[in-house]
């Protein structure tokens, strides 16, 4: 929120003495519903533990973010900061101005205090709980105590009008690391207190660096919690793919199709979980040949194709990500399927090469060869270009002009999970248990492609799953969402019939 709307106050309130008395008054005591821990709370411990061993005598500081200004006096719904979710275990929308401080404790191997800046529940004899529009429980609801915050993930709890003070505390003794890109209003704030405090400029930013970095490399593997998390966001956008085939008619007919698809996930994902993992690609017809097509504002006509890529991400904040491609009227056309079973062969090829010991990028260069060979097979690389050729990374890739993204990325509480491994780490790192990884080969075709032949044109074809690396290979999270083409004409006529 900008200091000129800080300042402004153009709502109309009652402020009499008389009235303030009488809205204190008169309330039922409030029972806390938090009996016990959260089930996020023990793996969130055993990730700080994990943290915090490779940053001993440290103090570390994650932020929850702050709200942002959506439209004058709304704000934006409220969405953690992914480390700090991870960290502490909470999801959905909280807690907004929260802070996790993770402070050093005394002697060698001392491990690590976790303490939860945030602001509480207040009183009802304060001004906050009936007149502050933001934070207000009248206007927003109840947050917890700090008791609740204590019983449900088994930290420490302050209000967070006592963090500034106790971040930045000796600074010149102990190291204090900080995620920055969370809350950068803090960040300025913190930034000068750790250098009044002893701190030295220099490196201060590279050192808050390290800790993002580190952090976003650990998310790597998952736990036993974050795999069920994953399951259940799968699980969840299942259920939306279905009532999305269910409306395929109707998106027809109606007009805007693309829009009907897209709210009718929407509603799946929200009724189902905390809502969208990110923004849906509903793309019928030669919208499906643009890659990230979110507009949604196209015709869904009979005879087409529709791609869909959409994701729910549960309370938890782990999201899904899966992409099917439909015949719109139920049966894919000759040519449709010549695509698709192109599309479906490198993506086995891809999935079969998730497994332990091979490398990320092992992933997507077997699925690939397969796109690169039907390519060759059906003419469309340049004259002489064997499929050996076109794979070669510093003199070919004439496959790219059709199938442009990589095959793969992480997942987990992003979509594209842990995004601030390096190369070595991400690319060229072994596959390990507990990884979670989509695997998406495609196919494109613009309508204007004039080298693409003619039956294709307008035609682009998109298969994605979710895969769990295991002990001794992989697992299909999605495997329950039909892939081959005679598969998916059974579903969609399944799921219109009921």
């Amino acid at each position: 929120m900008s200091e000129q709307q800080r300042q402004a106050d153009n709502r109309g309130r009652s402020t009499t003495d008389e009235f303030r008395a009488f809205v204190r008054e008169g309330w039922a005591p409030r029972r806390s519903e938090v009996t016990a821990p959260a089930p996020s709370a023990a793996p969130a411990a055993a990730r700080r533990a994990r943290l915090g061993a490779a940053y001993p005598g440290q103090r570390l500081i994650v932020p929850a973010g702050g709200l942002k200004v959506r439209s004058n006096d709304t704000d934006y719904v409220f969405r953690p900061h992914t480390a700090f979710a991870w960290l502490t275990g909470l999801g959905a929308d909280r807690e907004p101005d929260a802070v996790l401080v993770m402070e050093p404790l005394p002697g060698d191997g001392g491990g690590h205090e976790a303490v939860l800046y945030l602001r509480p529940l207040a009183d009802r004899d304060s001004d906050e709980f009936f007149a502050d529009s933001r934070y207000g429980e009248f206007w927003v609801g109840a947050r917890p105590t700090l008791a609740d915050v204590e019983r449900e993930l088994r930290l420490t709890a302050r209000h967070v009008d006592e963090l500034e003070a106790a971040a930045a505390k000796d600074a010149g003794e102990v190291t204090v690391r900080l995620v920055r890109d969370a809350d950068r209003e803090l960040t300025a704030r913190l930034d000068v207190a750790r250098v009044d405090n002893g701190a030295a400029v220099e490196g201060l930013q590279e050192a808050d660096d390290a800790l993002a970095h580190d952090i976003s490399h650990l998310r790597m593997c998952k736990d036993d919690y974050e795999v069920e998390q994953m399951r259940a966001a799968v699980e969840a956008t299942h259920h939306g793919f279905d009532a999305m085939v269910a409306e395929l008619p109707r998106a027809a007919a109606l007009g805007r199709g693309e829009r009907w698809l897209e709210g009718t996930f929407a509603l799946h994902a929200r009724h189902r979980g905390n809502g969208v993992g990110y923004d849906s690609i509903c793309a019928a017809g030669d919208h499906a040949n643009t890659l990230h097509w979110i507009k949604n504002t196209g015709e869904v006509r009979e005879g087409d194709l529709v791609l869909i890529d959409a994701g729910v991400e549960v309370d938890s904040l782990y999201t899904a990500d899966i992409t099917r491609t439909f015949p719109v009227s139920g049966t894919f056309t000759a040519a449709q399927r010549e695509v698709y079973d192109a599309v479906y062969a490198a993506q086995e090829a891809g999935i079969a090469a998730v497994r332990p010991g091979n490398r990320f990028s092992d992933v997507h260069a077997a699925a690939i060869r397969v796109i690169a060979e039907h390519l060759h097979a059906w003419g469309l690389l340049p004259e002489g270009v064997t499929v050996e050729d076109t794979l070669d990374k510093e003199h070919g890739q004439y496959h790219r002009r059709w199938m442009v993204h990589g095959t793969s990325h992480h997942l987990g509480l992003d979509v594209h999970d842990c995004a601030l491994a390096t190369r070595e780490e991400y690319m060229d790192a072994e596959l390990r248990p507990g990884m979670v990884l989509t695997v998406e080969p495609g196919l494109y075709f613009k309508a204007d492609d004039l080298l693409a032949p003619e039956r294709f044109r307008g035609t682009g074809v998109r298969i994605e799953d979710d895969v769990l690396v295991t002990e001794d290979g992989c697992e299909n999270l999605s495997a329950g969402m039909p892939r081959r083409a005679d598969e998916v004409e059974a579903w969609i006529a399944r799921v219109q019939a009921r």
